[in-house]
């Protein structure tokens, strides 16, 4: 019989391998984007094949959740993940780098889905507040990802090795884990996942996910490009590397941020520090204020997409899973749609410009926070 610890311990692990792979693949999309010989436009539409995968694997996955326990999917999910990772470090054709790529995002997909599942049903065996420590690991995953990068980039090693090495060790953590993860979490009433409009609480959550996912994700996939054609910097990992780093500190501090201020509260002063750090970057396009920037910015959206997920599984018509497979779509659309968007604006007017979309996006998540507050107290 294994304890909630045991369940918590090997979900955690997960959280850290997922952010690990995850910035693994970020870290290195300007070295495809020079392997391939991409401008900005054709990098854009590389990144669109993100999107149109992992929105096809949404209603797989929620299927999945709610059929099956959440840990079965997120191991396929996992091995999917992890495999294509490999495939995308050693490939030399675009052709074949397209099919890798749709296998991880929809790999990448499944995990979201099911990980998150999987969180809000241990946080219920839990008296105080852990959600926001699985997101923190996944956040410090990341961190040690682009660290592990930043160091295969100074010492030349490809990156067809780099992947390699980080894919097959993931898949070895993801089987190990996999024994020790909570079982028999699915939930019986009210598991079928419903096509079509949501009530307004979860709606008005799943702008509010679309907005956060628009700046984190559009971070995620052009911090690095903005670092190293914008600001000429020669280690460009380095702007992910600050961003990650403040995310990850600021996401072990969400759950005692939300007993002080309250969610309603936080998500405004997220959004509003999420403005202040965009800003930085667009009025100031130099070294030290642009690493200035990513750090301020990491601060701000590192709380939203914790308290989103928490406040989707308080759904009084969904169950959790089916919850957040709905809010999961505003999420994919949000962190999947951006950076391609973001390189087409690029290439038209500049990079730096382009980042005036994460601005906008940030005070869209103010008015989008508001109402669904105001529909959670009618329900």
């Amino acid at each position: 019989m294994l304890t909630k610890e045991q369940n918590r311990s090997a979900l955690s692990v997960l959280f850290f391998t997922s952010g690990f792979c995850f910035s693994s693949w970020a870290s290195r999309i300007p070295t495809l984007k020079a392997a391939f010989e991409m401008n900005e436009a054709q990098l854009g539409n590389f990144l669109f094949i993100l999107p149109v995968c992992s929105l096809i694997g949404l209603p797989i996955s929620g299927w999945l959740v709610s059929r099956f326990d959440s840990r079965h999917p997120l191991l396929v999910g996992f091995l999917l993940f992890t495999l294509s990772l490999v495939g995308i470090g050693w490939t030399q054709e675009m052709e074949v780098l397209i099919v890798f790529v749709a296998l991880f995002a929809f790999g990448l997909r499944m995990i979201n889905i099911s990980m998150n599942t999987q969180a809000i049903q241990v946080q219920r065996k839990f008296d105080k507040p852990i959600n926001g420590s699985f997101h923190g690991l996944w956040s410090l995953g990341g961190l040690m990802g682009i660290l592990f990068a930043t160091l295969m980039i100074r010492f030349n090693l490809g990156i067809g090795k780099h992947l390699a090495f980080v894919g097959i060790l993931a898949a070895i953590i993801t089987l190990i884990s996999y024994l020790f993860m909570l079982k028999n979490d699915r939930e019986i009433t009210v598991n079928k996942l419903r096509f079509g409009k949501p009530d307004s609480f979860i709606f008005y959550v799943g702008l509010m996910v679309f907005c956060a996912a628009v700046c984190e994700g559009g971070i995620y996939d052009w911090s690095s490009v903005y670092f190293k054609e914008v600001v000429n910097a020669e280690l460009f990992t380095l702007s992910y590397l600050v961003f990650m780093c403040s995310m990850t500190v600021a996401r072990f501090f969400t759950d005692r941020l939300i007993a002080l201020l309250g969610m309603e509260k936080l998500f405004v002063v997220s959004a509003s520090v999420i403005i202040l750090g965009v800003s930085v970057l667009i009025v100031f396009p130099y070294f030290y204020p642009a690493l200035l920037g990513f750090f301020i910015t990491g601060f701000g959206v590192a709380s939203i997409f914790p308290m989103s997920f928490l406040l989707a599984g308080q759904s009084k018509k969904y169950t959790a899973g089916v919850a957040i497979s709905i809010v999961g779509t505003y999420s994919t659309v949000g962190v999947l749609l951006a950076p391609p968007f973001v390189g087409y604006v690029a290439h038209l007017f500049s990079l730096n410009r382009a980042f005036l979309l994460f601005v906008f996006a940030a005070m869209l998540l103010m008015v989008f926070s508001n109402k669904a507050f105001a529909a959670k107290s009618r329900l």
